[in-house]
C-alpha cells in the first residue's frame, strides 16, 4: 500500500522499497495550460554545475541513462526513470519541477500528483491542489536527495517565473533561440515525445516501476526497464523533428560570461585592458595618450593566477587571494563598479540560496526556515530574526510556571518565540555558526545556550546527567526527541567524534550528543607545583559510554 505524504514529509528511499530502479510518475494538468515536466541534477550546493543533468524536454536523459524522461503513460502526465546506484557521486538532489508553459498560473490546476513506483506497486504518493498556490508560474514538486542515503522529500513549493527563472535559480542560465517554423509547433499538442508508448499500453507504466503489465505487451529485451516499442511508423524520422517548444533553449550554469564557449577559456587578444588613468572606457586614448596594455590571460579553469596576477574582469579572487586594498572583487582598477555585470559579480556570491528544502542554511552564520513547508510552526530564540518575507506571526512562546522554575534551577530556560504563517523567516544570533540537525525518530542532547530554534512537532525537555565532584551532585541539558530539525549554534567549526569507552570532554566545550550515549561525571582534580592551589583548570569532564552509532559535538571553544 503507498504511503500518502503531506508537503514536507521526508523518508528514506530503503524505508519505502529496497529496489533503487524506480519509476517517478507526475500527474499535473489545468483548463487551456501546457506544462514543461522536468528533472534537475543538482550538486551539493543545490546547483547545476552540470547541464547534462537537466534532463528535460530537449534532453530526455543524462549521460549514463540514471535519469530518463519516458513521456506520458500509465495516466501520468510525464514519466522518469531513476536509477540510484548509478547516479554519479556529484550529484546530490534530483529536484522534479513542472513550470507552465506560456500564459497560466499555479492557482489554476486542479489536483496533482508525484508518485514512486518500485518492483510493480506504488510504494509513495503526495498529491496537491491549484489552492495551495497563488501566482507562480513553476512548482518544485518533490527531490530525491542524498544525505548519507537516498531520501524523498515532499516539496510543493511555488515558485514565481516559469522554466527560464526556475533554470536561473539553480544556477543555469538561458540562451534564446531562433524562432522557429511554426508548421513545426503542433506536434507540441500531444505533450508527449516520440519514444512516448502506443496509446493503447498508456494505461500501464514500464515494468520496472509500475504495476505488471501483461507479457506480451513487452518486447523480451525491454521488459526489464522500458515501456513497450511502438510501431516504426511512429518513430521520429530524423532527431529534428522532435516537438519545438516556445521556450528558449537551456544551456549550462550561470558563471561570469566568459567571452569564449562553455568550458573553453576566453582568447586573451578579446580581452581590454584596463583604461589608463582618466581614459573613458571604451574611448581610443587621445594624441601623446599611453595605450593600456592588453589584459593577462586568465589561469585555466581550476588554476591559481600567478602570484601578482589579478582575476580578470569580474571573476571573483581565488580562495586566499584578495583584491588590491580599496578595490572591489570583480572592479577594474582605476574604474568605478557598473551597476551592470560588475556588480552583479561581486554580489553573485552573496546571493540567497536556492529554496525547495524547509531549513535552508545561506551561510554558516545566516538560517533560512520556510513556514510554507511542512504547516507547522517554528519556535525561536527571542530576537534571533534578523528578515523576514511574505506574512509571518510573532508571539511569545511562554514555559509555564513550572517550566520556568524548572529552566530557573537547572540553566536550562530558554526564552523561545513562536513562528507561524506563510514566509521565509532568517534567523541569526552574534555570528555563531549554525547547523541543522535533522532528527527522525532519534534523539539528541544539546545544552540550551546552543539551541537557536527547532521546529514545534519535537518534544524538549530537561535531562538530568547524574554525578559526583561538582556543586549540586548533576549536570542538565536539553533533550529533544521526535521528528523535525533543530538548530544548534557553535563557536567556530565543531567536530563529531564517536563514542568509545575512553573518550571524555570538558563540560564546557561539549556541545551535544546522542541521546542514547551513557554519560558519566568524572572529577579530575591534580595539584600542580605552577598552578593555583586546587586548581589545575580541567576540573569536571564528562565520560561517554555506548554503543557504536553514537556521537558527541564538540566546538574549539570553552564556554
Amino acid at each position: 500500500m503507498a504511503r500518502e505524504f503531506q508537503r514536507g514529509h521526508k523518508a528514506k528511499i530503503s524505508d519505502l522499497t529496497a529496489g533503487t530502479d524506480l519509476y517517478v510518475g507526475v500527474s499535473i494538468a489545468g483548463p487551456g495550460l501546457t506544462f514543461d515536466i522536468s528533472c534537475f541534477g543538482l550538486d551539493a550546493n543545490e546547483q547545476l554545475s552540470d547541464d547534462r543533468y537537466f534532463v528535460f524536454y530537449n534532453q530526455p536523459k543524462s549521460p549514463e541513462e540514471s535519469i530518463q524522461q519516458l513521456g506520458a503513460q500509465a495516466g501520468d502526465s510525464e514519466s522518469f526513470r531513476v536509477t540510484l546506484d548509478r547516479i554519479p557521486a556529484g550529484i546530490h538532489r534530483l529536484s522534479f519541477t513542472a513550470s507552465v508553459d506560456g500564459d497560466g498560473q499555479m492557482s489554476q490546476i486542479g489536483p496533482g500528483y508525484i508518485r514512486i513506483v518500485a518492483g510493480g506497486e506504488e510504494v509513495v504518493r503526495y498529491s496537491f491542489t491549484g489552492s495551495e498556490f497563488s501566482t507562480e508560474r513553476a512548482l518544485m514538486i518533490g527531490d530525491f536527495y542524498l544525505k548519507d542515503v537516498w531520501r524523498f522529500a515532499a516539496v510543493g513549493q511555488g515558485f514565481d517565473g516559469g522554466l527560464a527563472a526556475l533554470l536561473k535559480n539553480f544556477g543555469g542560465e538561458v540562451a534564446e533561440e531562433e524562432a522557429a517554423p511554426e508548421q513545426q509547433v503542433p506536434a507540441q499538442a500531444t505533450g508527449a515525445p516520440g519514444f512516448a508508448p502506443p496509446p493503447q499500453a498508456a494505461a500501464a507504466a514500464p515494468s520496472f516501476g509500475a504495476p505488471a503489465q501483461a507479457p506480451a505487451q513487452a518486447p523480451a529485451p525491454a521488459a526489464a526497464f522500458a515501456a513497450p516499442l511502438q510501431p516504426a511508423a511512429h518513430q521520429p524520422a530524423a532527431p529534428q523533428q522532435q516537438p519545438v517548444h516556445s521556450a528558449p533553449t537551456m544551456v549550462g550554469p550561470l558563471t561570469t560570461p566568459p567571452a569564449a564557449p562553455y568550458g573553453q577559456p576566453p582568447h586573451p587578444p578579446q580581452q581590454p585592458g584596463p583604461p589608463s588613468y582618466g581614459q573613458v572606457p571604451g574611448r581610443q586614448p587621445g594624441y601623446g595618450g599611453q595605450v593600456p596594455p592588453p589584459a593577462p590571460a586568465p589561469a585555466p579553469y581550476g588554476q591559481q593566477p600567478a602570484y601578482g596576477q589579478q582575476p580578470p574582469y569580474g571573476q571573483q579572487p581565488s580562495y586566499g587571494q584578495q583584491p588590491p586594498y580599496g578595490q572591489a572583487p570583480g572592479q577594474v582598477p582605476g574604474q568605478q563598479p557598473a551597476a551592470g555585470a560588475g556588480l552583479a559579480a561581486a554580489l553573485q556570491p552573496y546571493k540567497e540560496a536556492p529554496t525547495g528544502a524547509r531549513w535552508t542554511p545561506q551561510n554558516q552564520q545566516l538560517m533560512r526556515v520556510d513556514l510554507s513547508m511542512g504547516g507547522q510552526a517554528v519556535l525561536a530564540r527571542q530576537g534571533s530574526m534578523v528578515l523576514y518575507q511574505g506574512k509571518v506571526d510573532f508571539s511569545y512562546k511562554g514555559a509555564g510556571f513550572a517550566g520556568r522554575i524548572v529552566g530557573n534551577a537547572t540553566g536550562q530556560e530558554m526564552q523561545l518565540m513562536r513562528c507561524t504563517g506563510r514566509g521565509q523567516v532568517f534567523l541569526a544570533e552574534t555570528g555563531a555558526h549554525l547547523h541543522a540537525i535533522e532528527l527522525q525518530g532519534d534523539g539528541i542532547c544539546v545544552s540550551a545556550e546552543n539551541v537557536l530554534a527547532f521546529d514545534e512537532s519535537l518534544q524538549h525537555e530537561v535531562r538530568r546527567i547524574e554525578g559526583h565532584g561538582i556543586p549540586g551532585g548533576a549536570l542538565f541539558t536539553m533533550q529533544f526527541q521526535g521528528s523535525g530539525t533543530v538548530i544548534v549554534k557553535t563557536h567556530g567549526v565543531p567536530v563529531v567524534l564517536p563514542v568509545t569507552p575512553t573518550t571524555f570532554a570538558d563540560s564546557n566545550a561539549i556541545v551535544a550528543w546522542s541521546s542514547a550515549s551513557q554519560v558519566i561525571i568524572s572529577s579530575q582534580v591534580r595539584l600542580r607545583r605552577n598552578a593555583y592551589p586546587g586548581h589545575s583548570g580541567e576540573t569536571v569532564n564528562l565520560q561517554f559510554r555506548g554503543a557504536p552509532g553514537n556521537f558527541i559535538v564538540v566546538q574549539p571553544y570553552e564556554v
